[in-house]
């Protein structure tokens, strides 16, 4: 007769939380961050909802380990570039791009604070780069910190842009309208490119603000 094993009491095992993880950027990708919800991802997983809860006890927890996930390759984007200022650059466009590759991507990444190795991998190589362009440490941390709100901001606005159902046709006509008939001069001369969709032109624009002076 076999011994009765006592259960192991405390989280599940990081595969399984991988495993969670994955099955909640797929319902992401399918329905969006609004539809996410623990009861969905459950039935996804194939547990009960309070199994969820040993995994992540809250959603934010949940939210952390997916921003964590999305990043998962960023910190590598500048091997290869010579320059401090080339590697700041290719470290910000993974990161845009990373936040692009999943729907609601910037919703899900804005106000996280993840402790794991593709955050703050990230984090690290961008400062780093930083310091070797010459800024002494608290510069460095600041631009560090401008440059990834900037991206996220960028992208949160490029997504809500682009997301199914978006009303931004109708939107972009009223606003012309508004401009056209109102006494805005400056925004009637540059309204293309108020109501443009360039969105990568306007990131690297940004960019280029930002790094100006590396």
């Amino acid at each position: 007769m076999t011994a009765h094993q006592p259960r192991t009491r405390g989280r599940p095992p990081a595969a399984d939380r991988a495993h969670v993880t994955a099955a909640a950027l797929r319902l992401l990708d399918e329905a969006g961050l609004d539809a996410l919800t623990m009861r969905k991802l459950a039935t996804a997983v194939g547990v009960q909802v309070g199994t969820l809860y040993g995994y992540f006890p809250t959603k934010r927890d949940l939210l952390t380990a997916m921003a964590e996930a999305m990043l998962n390759g960023c910190r590598d984007a500048a091997e290869g570039a010579a320059q401090p200022r080339e590697r700041v650059w290719a470290l910000a466009k993974s990161l845009r791009a990373a936040l692009l590759s999943h729907r609601d991507g910037a919703r899900v990444y804005a106000g996280t604070h993840a402790t794991g190795p593709n955050t703050l991998g990230l984090a690290e190589a961008l400062n780093g780069a930083l310091r070797e362009a010459g800024l002494e440490a608290s510069a460095a941390m600041r631009t560090a910190l401008l440059i990834i709100h900037f991206t996220t901001g960028h992208v949160l606005e490029e997504q809500a842009t682009v997301q199914p159902g978006s009303e931004l046709p109708v939107e972009i006509d009223g606003l012309r309208q508004a401009i056209r008939h109102g006494d805005y001069p400056y925004l009637a001369e540059g309204q293309d490119h108020l109501t443009g969709m360039d969105f990568a032109g306007l990131f690297d624009q940004g960019l280029r603000l930002l790094t100006a002076e590396l």
